[in-house]
């Protein structure tokens, strides 16, 4: 009886085919036609920041990492949401930086009497993720001892090392401060805020994460100083254990040497 009342009032027992019509053929390209629309768009938006950038910025430098950079153009652009204008005036400034800095002629060489300290080198290995690693030991860094000029191009000869150890499809690199062992005349405010803001005004968003290991109790106050100063890119930092940076970070045959030590 039931199914003879649901026949009556007209209520179809099957779903109507059009509700499960595949649909249009054309509908799968719509994705991809959104993505290289996108694509053609940034091209263009890095047209004209290379346009401006000559036109307004024509004693910049050319050629890899100055004015006509394609590949930098674009990273800047991303970091700065794809507005023209706010691209072009960092990349102004970054190039600048760059040249005033002779970035280019950094080299293991130039820079040997601080790197021999071993306070902060390239791990020859790549993290779990593909990321290059940057990692700074902070007991061998003293102030008070070595030249504030030679810890900036240290720093920098690093970053450019590591990022020439870049993958691809990978952008970032992994930064890590060994803290065991930090005492009171390791800390270096000006060298920390050196470091971000070299990040931030001039390899936007190539630090993916930053590890503050074993940090101290008197490392506690320094960070609550510097974590204002250190804009957006405080929160990337993670403050971890040895034992993390084995578990999560390296496999047994990548870990760096002094992480396989026991933590006294």
């Amino acid at each position: 009886m039931a199914i003879r009342t649901c026949l009556d009032l007209g209520r179809p027992l099957i779903v109507p085919v059009s509700l499960t019509k595949s649909p249009p053929r054309n509908c799968k390209f719509s994705v991809q036609s959104c993505s290289l629309s996108s694509n053609q768009s940034h091209k263009q938006l890095v047209v004209e920041v290379k346009e401006k950038l000559g036109r307004d910025y024509h004693s910049l430098p050319v050629g890899k990492n100055g004015r006509d950079d394609e590949e930098m153009i674009l990273w800047f652009l991303k970091d700065r949401r794809f507005s023209v204008e706010e691209a072009v005036s960092k990349l102004n400034k970054a190039i600048k930086w760059r040249e005033e800095f002779r970035v280019s002629e950094l080299s293991e060489e130039s820079v040997k009497s601080i790197v021999d300290t071993g306070k902060a080198y390239v791990h020859d290995s790549l993290d779990v993720y593909g990321k290059p690693v940057l990692i700074v030991v902070a007991s061998k860094h003293f102030p008070s001892e070595h030249d504030p000029v030679e810890n900036e191009k240290l720093c920098v000869f690093l970053i450019e090392k590591a990022l020439g150890k870049l993958v691809a499809g990978k952008e970032q690199i992994l930064g890590i401060f060994d803290l065991r062992g930090f005492s009171t005349k390791n800390a270096d405010l000006t060298y920390l805020t050196f470091l971000f803001d070299v990040f931030y005004y001039y390899y936007p968003k190539r630090l993916g994460q930053v590890l503050f290991v074993e940090a101290p109790f008197i490392f506690k106050p320094i960070w609550q100083v510097a974590k204002p100063l250190l804009r957006s890119n405080a929160s990337l930092v993670r403050f971890c254990s040895v034992e993390t940076v084995r578990k999560e970070y390296f496999t047994e045959e990548t870990l760096p040497a002094s992480f396989r030590e026991k933590t006294l």
